[in-house]
């Protein structure tokens, strides 16, 4: 199957538990939850992404025919000249990237000594072997991907309380509905990431606030916006 993708390049991990890695970012094209076209934002399920993933036009995308052809792009991107204890790494993110990532792909990269991180909205099972998976919920989308290294959560989402995550009772809205928590979660880490756009600054004092009373949580920050590096 050919693999559409946006961009391929060679920074720094900006958030979640990898910050600061370097790694080479592949950000595939398409996603199950906003066509990426402003247009479409106000019936999409997931309202509030702010992450350019249509068309192949960014730096080193394009389309892809084989697994081969697109591990030898991302190879290409990353350092020729490196420690031998720096393991080479790989950020697939989106959109949503399990609409393409499949197993071959994952299975040459490995045999390329590459470890294989996958940023996903967990709706869709991802291929085996990744190294390091990171789910970010959305409101409104089945939750079908419960166990990883990451849990992050972008904040607020006022159908999806980070209690969902935390508790076996039920969480109960500013209504008094009763909203079920999640069950059967298993990952070693839960962000909470404040929500990009015009309520940031209050988004991350909200983040700081629940984080502090809610010590299983901790905060991720998009460092590379903060420092305007790619």
């Amino acid at each position: 199957m050919p693999y559409s993708v946006k961009e391929i390049f060679y920074s720094l991990q900006g958030e979640g538990a990898q910050t600061g890695r370097p790694a080479v970012l592949c950000r595939f094209t398409g996603c199950n939850l906003w066509s990426g076209h402003h247009a479409d934002r106000p019936t999409a399920i997931c309202k509030f992404c702010d992450t350019d993933f249509v068309g192949t036009n960014g730096r080193g995308g394009g389309t892809f025919e084989t697994p081969y052809a697109l591990v030898d792009a991302i190879t290409a991107a990353w350092p020729v000249k490196y420690p031998a204890r720096a393991v080479p790494f790989v950020v697939f993110t989106g959109g949503e990237p399990l609409l393409q990532l499949n197993q071959p792909v994952v299975d040459v990269l490995h045999h390329r000594g590459f470890e294989v991180a996958v940023e996903t909205n967990g709706t869709l099972m991802p291929p085996s072997g990744i190294d390091w998976l990171c789910v970010s919920p959305k409101a409104g989308a089945d939750l079908v991907v419960r166990h990883g290294h990451e849990l992050k959560l972008v904040f607020p989402q006022a159908d999806l309380p980070p209690a969902r995550f935390e508790t076996r009772a039920p969480v109960r809205r500013g209504s008094g509905s009763a909203v079920e928590p999640f069950e059967g979660l298993d990952f070693q880490y839960f962000y909470l990431q404040p929500m990009y756009g015009p309520e940031f600054a209050c988004n991350v004092l909200l983040a700081v606030e629940y984080c502090l009373e809610h010590p299983q949580w901790r905060l991720s920050l998009q460092t590379h916006k903060m420092l305007k590096i790619p």
